[in-house]
């Protein structure tokens, strides 16, 4: 088994996305028929990473995430640590 899908509901879409830009994502635009306009990456491994704008039906609960990623894909220097995304999100990267 392995993750294909993973999406984030934020009120802060545009910082969010920068935020993961940051860390080596690389984000195109996306709407689907009449539905909101998001940002969608797909990773090295194929799994598809959206950030959607939030709704009062879309809730943005505490979640945690956790990304190896090459030193080269993002100004962060080698090593473990915890970030917080502009939702507050607690994001661990290990930059190798």
């Amino acid at each position: 088994m392995r993750l294909r899908l993973l999406v984030i509901y934020t009120p802060l879409l545009d910082e969010t996305r920068r935020f993961y830009d940051s860390l080596g994502l690389t984000f195109k635009p996306e709407q689907h028929g009449n539905g909101p306009e998001h940002y969608a990456a797909v990773m090295t491994d194929g799994t598809v990473f959206e950030l959607y704008p939030a709704t009062s039906d879309r809730r943005t609960d505490s979640l945690r995430l956790a990304f190896t990623v090459d030193a080269a894909s993002t100004s962060l220097n080698p090593g473990h640590r915890v970030l917080h995304d502009p939702g507050g999100r607690a994001v661990e990267v290990h930059v190798r």
